[in-house]
This record gives C-alpha cells, structure tokens and sequence, in this order.
C-alpha cells in the first residue's frame, strides 16, 4: 500500500484562531478522498496548507514519503483546481493544458502530443482548438482538470470545483469526475460543502466541523454507523429526537420522549449520570402502517402534515398525535401512496436496530458498554 499524502498532527493558527486543530490522515496512492464540512470548518486552509500556500503552525505534510516542509507551491508534486476554474479566456482549449508544460520548458511533438493524449482521457478529443466561450460548463471542468493533469502531480487537489454549476449539470459531473479518476488512477483530495458530491465519486470522506475530523470513513459508514450528532446531521437527512434513556427491570433501554413515546432501544447505554441523548432515524427506514413485526418494532401514531412531492425523493411530513414534533418519511417506490392527504392519520414504525443515540447534545459519539 502506497500512501500518496500523509498529513500528520497539522495544526493552523491565525492569531489566536485555531482553523485546523490537530488533523491527521493518510491517502493512499490512487484513492477519491474527500474532506466534507460545513464553511468554516477548516477544510479550504487545510487544502491550502497541502497545496504550499500555507505553512502549518505544527505538524508534517507529507507527499510521497517527503516532507513538504518550505517546500514552495510551484515546487510540490500536486496541483490544484479551484472553483472558478481560472482558464486563460484568451487561450484556445490546446494553449490552456499546455500552459504548464511549456513554463516547465517543454516544447514541440512532446507538448502536444501530451495534450491530445490528456484531451482523450478527459473526453475532449478534437477540441483543442475551441475557445474557452465555446465550452459548456462541464466542458471547461474537464479542461481545468486536464490542465492540472497533463502535468503528472502526485495528488490533485480539488477545491469546491462544482460549485458554480447549476444543479443538473452538478449531478452529471458527480458521476463524471468518478469515472475520470478510475481512468486516470490520479489521487483526488477534493473539498467540499456537498454531503451528496462527497459520498457519490469518494473512495473515503472525511467530515470536518470547527477544526477537527469528526469521522473518516467510506462513504456508506458514514451513513449507516455516524461517530457523532454531527456526522448524523451533516451526511444524509435524518430525524432527531432528543430523549432520556430508561432501562427496565430486565435490563432493556428505552428512549422516552418528553410527549409521552416509550421507544425500544438496541444496545445497553451509560445512564449512571446525564441520560440526555440524540436519537437518529433515517427517513427511509420509517415504515408506512406495518403489518409485519409489530411485536419487534416502536409504533407510534401520527397526523400527515404535509405531502412533499419530488419524484423518487418524495416524502411525507408528519407529527405524532398531540405534539408539533415533525418526522420526515420517505415515500416507497414500489408502493404507491397517493390517497395520503394533510390530516390522515397513519402509524409508522421502525425496528430498533436503526435508530442510533449520542449523549448529550451535540456531543461526540456515546460510549457504548461491551
């Protein structure tokens, strides 16, 4: 296993700011790692201490095994592409991925015949002559990223790269920028706000919050076992409780709400002192009026608030009787719901299994007892 960039106890002060606190992570050779957090988390001053515009205040970055330490940008084996992209509009599509070949002194057959290689693994073949106006959206990202390409780095660095693009063209270029990498087998760190960009094209996702990792994982830990409230916020939709842990004479944990639900809980939990937790269930493991399992699920009764209609994502609202307290459900595909109006009652349930807790609010993951 080759590690590409291995960041170790890398810590950032301006002033008496802490923006990064004491991070460290490696990326192995090849890998989509991607670095999610809300803006001002830390991950932009991170990227840019990997990249040389920063120096750490602490720790080591390293890039193939050496230390990035004084290290000048234009020196380090990485490059970086950025939100606005920054393409030469005077340049034709061929003149911008040249550019950095050229400064580094190349010239003739060998430029161009690395830039017509790059324009095929990018999907670009034939366009070296189009001007940058020509382009659509998706096309100029191509050509932003062939141009850090073509010069061979190490790692590539991707800053919020579809951030201004509309949401369609967003969606398409998700599933583009995934397929480029396993083509080109160049390792991506890529920023960003998008929980949706991060989990669709990532190998591994770091979710950042204040400074700190809160979690690395794959993708699908991250959904299904959050280390924290806020990963369980943060990545996916999710519906928050929060409740006081019970436990009966037989030694089962409850959660119970302030409005009078008693909910099964899976796991035995720390209640010696504070028993305040956040309890997390995800929309789509919600069931509409079970049938099956009653003994084993929580159900509760609710009113239909409101229908949330948006094709394959659509939704209901609804609230258990007596309170305000919204839960959001996912609608089936394979069943079809269009007689529910505002103000049907219902019940739905859900297995214990599904539902994760976290003590305190806000707080880190719970300490489960083994």
């Amino acid at each position: 296993m080759k590690i590409a960039l291995s960041v170790k106890n890398v810590s950032k002060y301006f002033g008496d700011f802490k923006a990064v606190d004491n991070v460290s992570f490696d990326v192995e050779d090849g890998k989509f790692f991607s670095i999610l957090g809300p803006s001002g988390s830390g991950k932009t001053t991170l990227l840019r201490m990997i990249a040389g515009f920063y120096e750490p205040s602490s720790g080591k970055i390293e890039i193939r095994g050496e230390d990035m330490a004084g290290v000048e940008p234009n020196k380090r084996p990485v490059n970086l592409v950025f939100q606005n992209l920054a393409l030469f509009p005077m340049m034709n599509v061929f003149e911008n991925i040249a550019f950095g070949l050229k400064r580094r002194g190349e010239r003739g057959k060998i430029v161009k015949d690395k830039v017509e290689a790059m324009l095929e693994r990018v999907g670009l073949p034939g366009f070296g002559n189009r001007k940058i106006g020509q382009l659509s959206g998706g096309q100029k990202q191509r050509v932003a990223i062939a141009r850090a390409l073509v010069l061979e780095p190490s790692v590539l660095l991707l800053d919020e790269p579809l951030g201004a693009l509309d949401a369609k063209l967003r969606e398409h270029m998700k599933v583009e920028l995934k397929k480029l990498q396993l083509k080109v087998g160049t390792t991506f760190v890529y920023i960003t706000h998008d929980q949706s960009e991060a989990m669709v094209m990532s190998d591994y996702v770091a979710v950042m919050h204040a400074g700190r990792f809160e979690q690395l994982d794959t993708p699908q830990n991250l959904y299904n076992r959050p280390a924290s409230s806020f990963v369980a916020q943060f990545v996916g939709n999710n519906n928050k409780f929060t409740v006081k842990v019970i436990k009966d004479e037989r030694g089962n944990f409850y959660a119970a709400t302030d409005y009078g639900l008693k909910l099964k809980l899976e796991g035995k939990f720390d209640i010696e002192q504070d028993n305040t937790y956040e309890m997390y269930i995800r929309p789509e493991s919600i069931i509409i009026n079970p049938h099956d399992d009653l003994d084993k699920l929580n159900i509760i009764e609710v009113d239909v608030k409101a229908i949330l209609f948006d094709g394959g994502n659509s939704r209901i609202l609804v609230v258990p009787k007596g309170t305000d307290n919204e839960i959001v459900v996912m609608l089936p595909q394979n069943r079809k719901y269009d007689y529910l109006r505002p103000s049907d009652a219902l019940k739905i349930g859900w297995y214990p299994s599904v539902s994760v807790c976290f003590k305190g609010i806000g707080e880190r993951a719970y300490e489960e007892i083994k």
